[in-house]
């Protein structure tokens, strides 16, 4: 048995190295960089949600949101000082929002609302008109709408279901921009571009690349993350125009070996550099099974003595007839191994820890990230 699995070990092997490489595709440069100034600003607001059916908050357990609802009903001209209400079709929450940049006053973004009270579901309820600010202070948006829950929550006297998170929900264009972000992006004389993962190969090819483009030595390359373009020497217009002509242009990006295994799921993902040295694994299970099987030994009819339970213990041990050595070749690529395994029905789990054996062994020429 072991001599067949190590045959089929050795089989698939040899027949994924004989497969051509693929050839490494070519990916825009506005996927591989962020442009500088083009950014997003968080912006956060509290707020109060109402019209839910009898789902929101104990005012008894967060008395904020008896607070915020008297703001607001004082605001419309409703005096509710010295009142005792107790209403559960209201909830404070949370809204959050990203500001995208480039963004103009009276356009629309989009919104997450999540309760920070003991509200047990937000399906149905109206978001009231609630200020968003950003780090500043300043408010830059202005939410309100009908909000989309992302779950369903049911209970009765005994039991309850929930499923999914009916606590958080959205609202699709439910903020609208109130202020803009000063950013004099067309004045920009010099543009940076930020590789989203920094690598000296990849920001040289961006390099060559522009500069291959706009026949001129436009961009240099400052680091490992950063390459510098010379908008004046482009001689466009504005920055905008420069973005315009070299974001579409194809690079080919180069890539670090990696690994990244997920213990809790068995999953595993490479990059296709990965490369083993030449290595003996071996991997197999020991099973340990003790059964108890107590035996009561009573004396004989009408003689003295007493009923004594005498202990009976069977102690095995079992090895799976599958544990194997195999020999992986020096050079031989990661997915080739993990094929291999695969074919001879090794489970994910049992081939992380194989993984890590092997990095441990030094064998393993990659970057291995265990989450």
């Amino acid at each position: 048995m072991t001599r067949l699995l190590l045959t089929l070990l050795t089989a698939a092997l040899v027949a994924l190295a004989a497969a051509a490489p693929a050839a490494a595709q070519s990916v825009r440069i506005k996927d591989l960089v962020e442009f500088d100034g083009m950014r997003g600003n968080d912006l956060v607001g509290y707020g109060l949600v109402v019209g839910l059916n009898g789902t929101g908050d104990g005012l008894r357990n967060a008395p904020f949101t008896e607070e915020i609802m008297a703001n607001i009903l004082e605001r419309l001209g409703v005096n509710v000082s010295g009142e005792q209400f107790r209403p559960k079709n209201v909830a404070a929450v949370l809204v959050t929002a990203t500001l995208p940049p480039f963004a103009r006053a009276g356009s629309q973004i989009d919104i997450t609302v999540s309760a920070i009270g003991d509200a047990k579901s937000l399906l149905g309820g109206t978001l009231v008109m609630t200020p968003l600010n950003a780090a500043d202070g300043e408010i830059y948006a202005v939410a309100q709408g009908t909000i989309i829950a992302g779950g369903v929550s049911a209970e009765g006297e005994g039991a309850s279901v929930t499923q999914g998170v009916p606590t958080s929900g959205s609202i699709p264009g439910g903020a609208r921009i109130e202020r803009e972000i000063d950013f004099d992006f067309g004045g920009l004389q010099t543009l940076r571009l930020a590789l989203r993962t920094p690598d000296f190969t990849t920001a040289g090819r961006i390099e060559s690349a522009i500069n291959a483009e706009t026949g001129a030595r436009v961009a240099l390359m400052l680091d490992a993350g950063t390459v510098e373009i010379d908008i004046a020497a482009m001689r466009m217009r504005s920055a905008a125009h420069a973005i315009g002509r070299i974001e579409n242009i194809p690079v080919e990006p180069e890539r670090r070996a990696r690994v990244v295994v997920d213990q809790r799921s068995g999953t595993i993902v490479m990059g296709a550099d990965v490369r083993i040295s030449r290595v003996a694994v071996a991997q197999g299970n020991l099973t340990l099974r003790i059964e108890e099987a107590p035996v009561a030994v009573q004396p004989n009819p009408f003689a003295p003595g007493e009923t004594v339970v005498v202990p009976r213990t069977n102690a095995e041990i079992e090895e799976d007839p599958g544990t194997q050595l195999a020999e992986i070749a020096s050079g031989t690529s990661l997915s080739e191994v993990v094929a291999g395994l695969n074919a001879l029905g090794v489970n994910p789990r049992d081939m992380i820890d194989i993984l890590k054996s092997i990095k441990a062994a030094g064998a393993l020429h990659a970057e291995f990230e265990v989450r």
